[in-house]
Parts: C-alpha cells; sequence; structure tokens
C-alpha cells in the first residue's frame, strides 16, 4: 500500500458517516443527484436494487460512475452481490480492479468472519495486480440471524473491516416476524403499563448486540434503512433510537432522508456547549462538581470525541 492510500484510508476511517445514501447501479439517471446530495457516504447497489436480468449492466454502469462521476470527499462504495451467486465474484474483481476511487466492498449477507477475510484476501490481489489506487476497505452488512449471533467475530474478522451495517429487511424476513415496513416499530410488541402502554423497538437486541461488538473490535456501527422515505418523524425517532445505542449513522434510500439523519447525528449546540463546558472546568483538575454531578476523566473522553464529531461534520 502506497503513502498517498494509507494518508486516504486514515482521513476516510476518520471521515464522519452520519448518512450512507444507497442507489441502484442500474439506475444511472440517480448517480449525480447521489453526489451532490449531502450525504457523507454514497453506496452504489449491486445486490437487491438490481434485477437479476441487470446484473451485468449494472456492475458495467457502477464502473462508469465510479471513474467518470466527480464524488468530491463522499465514501464511495459497491454493494456486491453475496458470496455463493453467481455475481459475487464478477463484482468484486471488475469494480475493483477498474476503480482506483473505490472506497469499499459493502458485503451482503455477512454470516461469519470468513466471509470478511474471503473478500480481503480477494482485493490483496486486485490491489497488488493493479498497483496504484485507494487501498479498499470493507463494509460488513449484518442481515440475518447467523450474522448477529456471530458479529463479534464478524467485527473482529480482518484490519480491512471499517464498518458493520445492520440490515433490517433480511433479517425481518428470516426471523419471520409480521412486520412489512422495514424500520417501523411494531405497535404488537409493547408492554401494557399505567397510565399508557409502554412501546419497546423490538429490533434492539440485534441493534445494541452490533454496537457493542463494532465498538469493542474499532469499527463503526451502522444502522439499517428506514424504508417509509415520507415519514420524516419516524426517520428522526430510528435515528435517534440507534444514536442512543452508540451507532454513528444510518442508511438512506431516498435523498430527503439524508438531511434530517445527518442533523440527528450531528452533536447539537447544546451537546457541543457541554463539551466545551467539561473541558474548561476539568483543566487541571482530576474531578470536579458540577449541579450535583461529578464531573471527571470519563466526561472529558466524552466531550473530546464530541467536539471531534462536530468539527469533522462542519
Amino acid at each position: 500500500m502506497t503513502a498517498q492510500a494509507t494518508t486516504v484510508e486514515a482521513d476516510r476511517r476518520a471521515a464522519p458517516q452520519r448518512s450512507e445514501l444507497s442507489v441502484p447501479a442500474s439506475s444511472e439517471r440517480f448517480f449525480a443527484k447521489a453526489a451532490a446530495s449531502p450525504a457523507d457516504a454514497v453506496v452504489l447497489d449491486l445486490e437487491d436494487g438490481v434485477a437479476e436480468d441487470r446484473k451485468d449492466a449494472a456492475r458495467l454502469a457502477a464502473i462508469g460512475a465510479l471513474n467518470g462521476v466527480d464524488w468530491g470527499r463522499k465514501i464511495v462504495s459497491i454493494r456486491v452481490n453475496g458470496i455463493g451467486t453467481p455475481w459475487c465474484h464478477r463484482d468484486i474483481v471488475e469494480v475493483a480492479g477498474a476503480c482506483p476511487r473505490l472506497d469499499r466492498i459493502v458485503l451482503p449477507k455477512s454470516g461469519e468472519a470468513f466471509d470478511i477475510r474471503f473478500v480481503a484476501a480477494l482485493l490483496d490481489g486486485i490491489e497488488a495486480a493493479r498497483g496504484g489506487g485507494r487501498h479498499i476497505g470493507i463494509a460488513a452488512l449484518v442481515e440475518t440471524p447467523k450474522g448477529v449471533g456471530r458479529v463479534e467475530e464478524i467485527a473482529a474478522a480482518h484490519p480491512r473491516l471499517e464498518a458493520v451495517i445492520f440490515g433490517l429487511g433480511d433479517y425481518m424476513a428470516e426471523m419471520r416476524t409480521p412486520d412489512s415496513v422495514v424500520g417501523l416499530p411494531n405497535p404488537d410488541y409493547a408492554m401494557p403499563a399505567e397510565p399508557v402502554p409502554h412501546g419497546n423497538d423490538q429490533w434492539h437486541y440485534a441493534l445494541a448486540r452490533i454496537a457493542n461488538a463494532c465498538r469493542a473490535a474499532g469499527v463503526r456501527p451502522i444502522d439499517a434503512v428506514y424504508a417509509d422515505f415520507r415519514d420524516m418523524a419516524g426517520l428522526r425517532a430510528s435515528a435517534t433510537r440507534s444514536r442512543a445505542l452508540g451507532y454513528e449513522g444510518k442508511w438512506a434510500i431516498h435523498p430527503d432522508q439524508v438531511a434530517p439523519i445527518n442533523d440527528v447525528f450531528s452533536p447539537s449546540p447544546a451537546r457541543v456547549a457541554w463539551a466545551r463546558q467539561v473541558l474548561a472546568l476539568l483543566a487541571g483538575q482530576g474531578a470536579v462538581a458540577q449541579g450535583g454531578v461529578m464531573v471527571d476523566a470519563v466526561h472529558a473522553r466524552m466531550a473530546q470525541e464530541i467536539l471531534r464529531q462536530a468539527g469533522a461534520s462542519e
């Protein structure tokens, strides 16, 4: 890996990834809009968003877009078809080999550490043969019960892995739940309480486990899509719940979803002010009391991270 590729990878890992806009690679008319959007990252989808008889054409369109569109500072990924499909090898080899601008491979149906290592081994050979270009990272799309059950080993599988993304649609299907809208809480999953029923997110277990595995391994947790792109209040509520669990961002399927997602995953002015106040209070001190609450080194680390996020998001 060249020094330039190392610098690009370091910048990519530090850059914000609040919103990741997914665009079917067969819909070329959306490429320029995605590049001009405020999304931090864009995924050109070769998998579920593309019909089987258009896979080859979509791959060529993705190559053309990666080489021909000005993506600016966005993280640009390709969501390949899954291991075991007729298209997976060609997706990885042809796109990665032809596109020095490619940042990441998004691997769907990631079910075990082997899947990540398999893609990493392919990328090792492709980069060696290609010569220049960016060091390509991997994002694991965890969207099956098997993947959730092995997410700790997936998150720690290989240094190329940069993010784990929760794929709720396929997870819903494999869990055989009675849901029909991806991301929408199911009112049946509630505990009766007085004076009003207390609701909960039926996907809390998977969300929390993925987030914890990511933080343990030092990779980014990214939340699933919210399929009803007209429901901005529901989108904000979903993003806010995942942010509370430690997620750094969320996938979007429509450009209108990007701005609300960016807003939720950016530190608010109140949080930034709190962070600055904490660091000022702790200057030269180990711990101080503030409004009846003990503030110490843990709060200093939190404050520094808030200010880092705020700076990166500007």
